[in-house]
Order: C-alpha cells, then sequence, then structure tokens
C-alpha cells in the first residue's frame, strides 16, 4: 500500500513538473512567435492594420494563461470545538479553595486571584485539564501529553466523522499550540496516531498565541494556491497542563486566572466537489506585524520571575498595544471590503485631521457594511470592548466573544470557532453573510480571516459545544 502511495506520489510530482516546463516552453514559444511576425510585419512593409495579428496571438496567449494558473477557491467545509467533560469544570469557588491550600501563594495572592476572577468575565462553567486539579498542580511532560491526546484526539475524530473524510483524504496538516512544543511534534503525534499518509505536508505551529488559527487559516491558504485538490486540517489548541505559574508576581499570575481548556478542528479544501458540502468560502486573510516595536514585543513576554520561575508576564499597557496593532491593520482590511462611501469619509475625515487647526477625529468606517458578524479574540472582557470601542461596533457585535469568555474561559486561538458556533447555534449566520475572525497574539500581530456562508446552516445547538447551554445565553456582564 505504501509503495503504491509513492509510486502514485512520484507520478503526480513528475507530472507537475513535465507541465511546468510545457507551460514555461509555450510563453518562449509565443514570444518568439510574436516578434518574428511583428519583424516579417515591418521588414515586409505589410499594412498597419496587420499588426493586429501579432498582437491578438499574445493577447489570447495571456488570457488563456490567467484561466489556467487561476487558484481555485478554499472551502471551509466544517469545523469542531472540543467539548471538556463536566468533571473537569472549574467554577471560581474550587478554584479559590485550591488556591488557598498551595504554600507558593500567600494571602495577597489568593485575594489578587479572586479579584482577576470576578473581572475576567468568565462564568462558573469553564474547563481545567485534569493535571491543574491536583494539590499541588501537575504541569509535567506526561501531564502535557495526556492533556493533547484528550483535546486533539477527540476533536480531530469528531471532524472526520462530522465531514465523512479519512485521514488517508488529508494532504495538509497544521497544528498549533502556542506554549507547547514536544519532540516529536505535536502534528507528528496526530500523524502517528491516525496513520495519515507519507506524502502529508505536515507542520507545528508554537509561539503565536492567539493569533495562531488565523495564522494557520492563512498558511493553508497560501500553500494551496499551488497545489489543487488538496484538503487541509487544522487542529488549535493551548495546553494548560504546562503553563501553569507557580509563583507569586501578579504580572505571571493573570494568564493562571483567564486561560482554560478547549480545543478546535477546522476542515479547508480546494476541492470542486468540496463546495456542495462546504458552510463557508474563504474570502481572504491578512496579516500584520508588531514586533518590530520593543513596547509591543515585550508587552506579553515569557520571562523568569525574580524568582527564576518561568510564566508569561503581562504588562499593563496590553490594552494600548492591542489597540496600536489594531489601527495598522484595519485600514488594510477596509480598503479591500468597505464600500466606496465609506472608504471615501475615511479618506476625507484623514485629509481634514492633517490640516491645521482641525479638531475633529478620524472617521472611523461603519464595518457593519461590510461584515455581519463579527469573532474577536477572547481574551479578556476588557480587550473584547477594547476592541468593539476602536472599531465603533455595539453589544451585539461583542456578543459571541464574551459569551464565549464567559462559557468557556480565554481558549487562545480556538476561541474563535467557539464564538462562530454560537453564531450559528443562535441561528444568525445566513447564506451570504460574511464573518470577519480577528486573532491578536503575542509578538504582537494581528491576522484577519473573512468567509463568506454559502449555505444554510441549521441544528448545529443540538451538536456544537453550545448544545447544553445555549437557550440560557446571553447573559448580561457587568
Amino acid at each position: 500500500m505504501e509503495e503504491k502511495s509513492t509510486i502514485l506520489d512520484f507520478c503526480k510530482l513528475l507530472l507537475k513538473q513535465v507541465s511546468s516546463t510545457f507551460m514555461e516552453s509555450l510563453k518562449v514559444l509565443v514570444l518568439l512567435l510574436f516578434f518574428s511576425m511583428e519583424s516579417f510585419i515591418i521588414l515586409q512593409n505589410v499594412e498597419p492594420v496587420f499588426h493586429i495579428v501579432p498582437f491578438s496571438v499574445l493577447l489570447i496567449h495571456f488570457i488563456s494563461l490567467a484561466y489556467i494558473s487561476k487558484t481555485s477557491p478554499v472551502y471551509v467545509v466544517d469545523f469542531t470545538c472540543f467539548k471538556p467533560p463536566n468533571y473537569l469544570r472549574a467554577p471560581f469557588s474550587t478554584y479559590i479553595e485550591h488556591a488557598t491550600k498551595l504554600d507558593f501563594f500567600d494571602d495577597k495572592s489568593v485575594s489578587f486571584i479572586s479579584k482577576i476572577l470576578q473581572l475576567s468575565g468568565l462564568g462558573d462553567q469553564t474547563y481545567f485539564p485534569p493535571g491543574l486539579f491536583y494539590i499541588p498542580p501537575r504541569s509535567g511532560q506526561k501531564d502535557a501529553i495526556n492533556e493533547v491526546h484528550m483535546v486533539l484526539f477527540a476533536v480531530f475524530e469528531d471532524l472526520l466523522s462530522k465531514t465523512n473524510i479519512s485521514p488517508e483524504d488529508i494532504d495538509i496538516l497544521i497544528v498549533n499550540c502556542s506554549g507547547f512544543c514536544p519532540s516529536p511534534s505535536l502534528s507528528s503525534i496526530i500523524v502517528n496516531k491516525y496513520a495519515l499518509k507519507e506524502g502529508v505536508k505536515s507542520y507545528t505551529i508554537s509561539g503565536m498565541g492567539c493569533s495562531a488559527n488565523s495564522l494557520a487559516i492563512d498558511m493553508a491558504r497560501n500553500i494551496m494556491k499551488t497545489h489543487k485538490n488538496f484538503n487541509a486540517v487544522i487542529l488549535s489548541t493551548e495546553i494548560l497542563s504546562t503553563g501553569w505559574y507557580p509563583g507569586r508576581e501578579r504580572a505571571f499570575m493573570i494568564l493562571n486566572c483567564i486561560f482554560r481548556m478547549g480545543g478546535a478542528a477546522v476542515l479547508l479544501s480546494n476541492k470542486k466537489e468540496a463546495k456542495r458540502d462546504a458552510k463557508y468560502k474563504l474570502l481572504w486573510t491578512l496579516r500584520t506585524q508588531g514586533a518590530f516595536d520593543d513596547k509591543r514585543y515585550y508587552s506579553a513576554y515569557r520571562d523568569e520571575d525574580s524568582s527564576g520561575i518561568t510564566g508569561v508576564r503581562l504588562n499593563g499597557d496590553v490594552l494600548q498595544v492591542a489597540g496600536d496593532t489594531l489601527r495598522s491593520h484595519i485600514p488594510v482590511l477596509g480598503v479591500r471590503f468597505l464600500p466606496l462611501i465609506e472608504k471615501l469619509r475615511f479618506v476625507a475625515s484623514v485629509l481634514r485631521y492633517k490640516t491645521p487647526k482641525c479638531s475633529t477625529e478620524i472617521y472611523i468606517p461603519n464595518f457593519r457594511t461590510a461584515f455581519q458578524h463579527f469573532c474577536f479574540p477572547a481574551t479578556g472582557k476588557s480587550v473584547v470592548r477594547e476592541t468593539a470601542t476602536r472599531l465603533k461596533l455595539g453589544d451585539r457585535d461583542m456578543e459571541p466573544a464574551l459569551m464565549t469568555l464567559h462559557r468557556f474561559g480565554n481558549q487562545s486561538s480556538s476561541s474563535l470557532w467557539y464564538e462562530l458556533a454560537y453564531l450559528e447555534a443562535k441561528e444568525r449566520v445566513k447564506k451570504g453573510d460574511k464573518v470577519w475572525q480577528l486573532g491578536m497574539g503575542t509578538g504582537p500581530k494581528c491576522n484577519s480571516v473573512v468567509m463568506e456562508c454559502i449555505r444554510p446552516i441549521f441544528d448545529e445547538a443540538l451538536i456544537g459545544p453550545w448544545a447544553d447551554t445555549i437557550n440560557s445565553y446571553p447573559v448580561i456582564i457587568p
């Protein structure tokens, strides 16, 4: 079976190389033909009207070339989100009780944890991995690998079942997890467990924070530009077992309070037949970088505290950094999707702003004219609201992010898919609607994914992660 697969892959590669060589040769031949015809017409003093012939040949060639080289559209066939078992629920009371029994926390630490929990926007039904329920929490390699198996195996199998594909049908596998990077890699764990084919293109992304899933989609889309009839699976999670900070410095303790267990799996395809079953068509992806600026770079940074304990330090200017990173991102996105009137209003306000003694602010375009649904990073209540404020969006636009934060906590980059699952469970996503997923992560970086719904979506509330609680949402978050 493996020999047959290897031979098939070799034949495909050979055919691709022969095709590429043929196209390059054809370009040269067409150019030679063009210049030969032009030379003949000029040397023979033929009527000028005959110049139309060689230029027509050249035009037809380039039109044909553009059609042949046109990339196939990429579809989001479906996705799944991990729903942890109820025995892993971590209500505030349990969290605080455990914190009081840990000798590395003092009374001030417990008081700080309690305050952060109350202000975070999280509810009482979020989940921790098994290792963090021990006293003291277990954060070794074995516990982290067990968490990987529990989350990634579950969402991967659920995705295969939901989309009716087999592991052998997968051509690209991208796994992202920011803080846990074992050897063999996370993608290798999946390839080994499910015996993916020998030619699968597998990648593991780490250190990208809450923007990693959007980055992975952009990466898969770029690979598919040069590979037709491909299926890509993206697995996103954040392994908390190795991310626990057992210290007392407050800048490091915040992530202990807001991060929770979760994961998502997404199937992308550029096969023609995928359009029949796919939920969404991928319209565009955009990535902007902010790591060139020291202030932004160090706003969220993995480091050692004064006692030599490793953790992720969040500085007090995280909100400002998020706003600055978003400010450089949205004009590019706006040029692509905003209607003309909104673009003109924005340009006019910028020109007015640059005039002397101008007191008016730069106009913030109405992004609701371009997108019907918004999925923001569920990093924390204040970050969600700051993002919405910067974009002049309302409570209903923030609702998916805030409700996901309340029900599941901050699950890093996979949160965006819990938010889309919320919108689907509420049956708000209609055919033709555009969805904007915005990922912002450490670095910092800002990544956008824009999708268009291409079929009606019903009954997702019965099978998704919101199945048992959707009717109790939305809730009021002070």
